[in-house]
């Protein structure tokens, strides 16, 4: 009997180490995950090329100014020349005052970027004013794109071409009109898609020519125990939510978010950013 006592007051000491470790110290701090990429596709003005992807910001749960201001700064120390943001700026379960408006578009503002800095609309945003957040992503200077693209130029006839998907949760993603482009052109040879949930992916993976999808939504599993893991994942996300993939010649990258969804936990999952560096491959 006394050992049996013993085992139940052992595993409860465990369980809240792992709660109070999973509340803590695993939504806190940021990590940057580096990768690499080569192709042949890209341009030779954008050889070298330094984007930083995050995601998944959810302010107000448990990010607040001066948790997105480190933030910001780890952004800044890579010096990027592209900076993506794909969706849920704002958790939908908390209130936004004005000065949160504030904060949020002046911290966002001092995020430096060579070309330019884009997000698309997570699901967690819908439940937002629309005005709010053209508001905030204006006042920021990031481009929003819902449905879109833009292009961004280099030397000579070089050009970069970068599409934004507006959300799939709510059945607002039309990749046709992103790609419209390329009914009448075919003069761009990389193409970047910026898109919340992963999985809406296999829906346009085969049937356009697409070199890398950035996207979010899945934290990449909170609590980040296999098998268990699958049970925090949220829809949009059930087949893509790993770190990276590639499949055919697309490269898809999952970013695990800066703050928390539904639970103020993370364990072996600690917040992070993507660092990419894009350069041109010549065998």
């Amino acid at each position: 009997m006394k050992k049996i006592l013993k085992f139940l007051l052992f595993a409860i000491v465990v369980i809240i180490l792992v709660i109070a470790y999973s509340r803590y110290v695993g939504t806190s701090g940021l990590v940057t995950k580096e990768y690499k990429i080569e192709t042949n596709k890209i341009d030779d003005s954008f050889d070298g090329l330094k984007i930083v992807h995050f995601s998944d910001l959810h302010y107000k749960r448990i990010i607040n100014r001066e948790r997105l201001e480190s933030v910001v700064e780890e952004i800044n120390l890579i010096n990027p020349d592209i900076v993506f943001f794909t969706g849920d700026l704002i958790d939908k379960d908390f209130d936004i005052t004005d000065q949160d408006k504030i904060d949020l578009t002046e911290c966002l503002k001092m995020i430096n970027s060579k070309y330019g800095k884009y997000a698309v609309n997570g699901n967690h945003d819908y439940v937002r004013d629309e005005n709010l957040l053209n508001e905030i992503y204006d006042g920021s200077d990031f481009i929003l794109l819902n449905n879109n693209y833009d292009i961004i130029y280099g030397d000579g006839d070089d050009k970069l071409f970068i599409g934004g998907l507006d959300n799939y949760s709510y059945g607002k993603s039309d990749i046709d009109k992103v790609m419209n482009y390329f009914v009448n052109n075919e003069d761009i040879s990389y193409k970047i898609i910026l898109v919340h949930e992963p999985d809406y992916a296999d829906n346009f993976i085969n049937r356009y020519n697409i070199d890398l999808i950035l996207s979010g939504h899945s934290h990449n599993g909170q609590v980040n125990i296999p098998y268990i893991k699958k049970l925090f994942l949220p829809y949009g996300s059930k087949k893509y939510y790993e770190n990276y993939y590639e499949i055919n010649n697309t490269l898809i990258y999952v970013s695990s978010g800066i703050g928390e969804s539904r639970i103020n936990f993370r364990l072996f999952n600690r917040p992070s950013i993507n660092f990419y560096r894009i350069n041109k491959n010549t065998d």
